[in-house]
């Protein structure tokens, strides 16, 4: 089979790069299309605040007329800077199950890589911690959460076929929610309450929750500023982040806890699976797939843990409990059987261990390779 590139260069070529992995998986009962739209502006230079510290370039493979591969290259001179490396990321990878389409792809980013003096490939990655990351290694008959990923089992072979190595893991868990709040969460919640002077805040209105907005996104810097892959997120990029986000979140899964200062010390975020509605919309938000996902956001048996953060100060207190005891309650009341976490790296301890004593599997796990240039 002959294959070529081709570099994307018009809105008519990007559409037919995000549309492609809707053919590959069509039929596969574990696929989650991303919303096209969406993807449009987070590849578009002019809609994606990113492109102020990042380069991109993208390729299509075809065989004749027909796509069977795609994958996108970027720098993230800020993430370069701040790390002290030089590395050129490979992300929005799909291929068919044929090594020259996946050996042509990852040859464009790597010649790219070496020409712009770079000395590491990684990925796959995106532009930030929000696009999705990691090629899914176990886990192929369960369906990724919202912002997550899936691919086909191939993907990992052929990958360490063409010299790639683990660099890192994700991991993901299915949490059962108890029938009712654990006594441990309330007995420590009050005592941490009552000895670090913390309270949960009081919000009716999405706009209450904003008024936190740009705290949380500081204390989501400083926590999350050591992660494989986290680069500090501009004020311009975390206003978008808001205008994308806010609209979906729901008061009764967001706990903020602040101090006597009124300063956000710690805070939870999880959302209604938006998996099933996504599957159902198909990419679009029109005509029905809006209304899919309203209904998922108003009616469900199972929510994605988003994000969770606490401040330095307050590590290893028991903060995480002031923000359990709040989202588990109203989970409970809302009809919430089950929480999936966002992919977690397996080292990380202190988000580990917040999961001791509930009823768990860990049933999805994400890996991330590298290779010298």
């Amino acid at each position: 089979m002959s294959v070529k590139l081709k570099e994307i260069k018009s809105k008519r070529e990007l559409i037919m790069f995000i549309r492609f992995p809707d053919k590959l998986y069509n039929g596969c009962p574990y696929y989650v299309p991303s919303i096209h739209s969406q993807q449009l502006s987070v590849l578009s230079d002019e809609k994606n605040t990113a492109f102020r510290h990042c380069e991109a370039r993208y390729w299509l493979a075809f065989s004749g007329k027909k796509i069977v591969g795609r994958i996108a290259a970027i720098i993230n001179h800020r993430y370069n800077t701040e790390k002290g490396e030089k590395n050129i990321r490979f992300g929005w990878l799909d291929f068919i199950e044929d090594k020259k389409v996946l050996d042509l792809l990852l040859s464009a980013v790597e010649n790219w890589g070496r020409d712009k003096g770079m000395e590491q490939i990684h990925g796959p990655l995106g532009f930030t911690s929000f696009d999705p990351a990691g090629i899914l290694v176990e886990g192929f008959e369960e369906l990724p959460t919202s912002w997550g990923s899936y691919n086909f089992p191939y993907y990992k072979r052929m990958l360490e076929e063409s010299g790639y190595k683990k660099d890192v893991d994700w991991i993901e868990k299915r949490i059962t929610v108890p029938l009712h709040a654990p006594y441990r969460e309330i007995k420590l919640s009050g005592k941490v309450r009552k000895r670090y002077s913390l309270h949960n805040a009081d919000f009716k209105t999405r706009r209450d929750i904003k008024k936190h907005t740009g705290q949380i996104f500081e204390l989501i810097n400083s926590v999350y500023g050591d992660l494989y892959g986290f680069s500090t997120l501009t004020h311009s990029q975390a206003e978008n982040l808001t205008k994308e986000f806010l609209p979906l979140v729901k008061k009764d899964y967001i706990s903020i806890v602040l101090n006597k200062k009124n300063e956000v010390a710690a805070f939870g975020l999880v959302m209604p699976s938006l998996s099933g509605a996504l599957r159902k919309a198909k990419g679009r938000l029109f005509p029905f797939g809006l209304f899919h996902i309203i209904r998922a956001l108003n009616k469900n048996d199972t929510a994605d843990m988003l994000l969770i953060g606490v401040k330095p100060e307050y590590r290893r207190k028991g903060v995480h409990a002031l923000i359990f005891e709040k989202i588990i309650g109203n989970l409970q009341k809302k009809g919430i059987r089950y929480v999936e976490t966002t992919r977690e790296l397996e080292n990380n301890e202190s988000i580990r261990k917040l999961w001791d004593g509930y009823d768990f599997r860990q049933h999805k796990r994400a890996r991330c390779y590298a290779k010298p240039l």
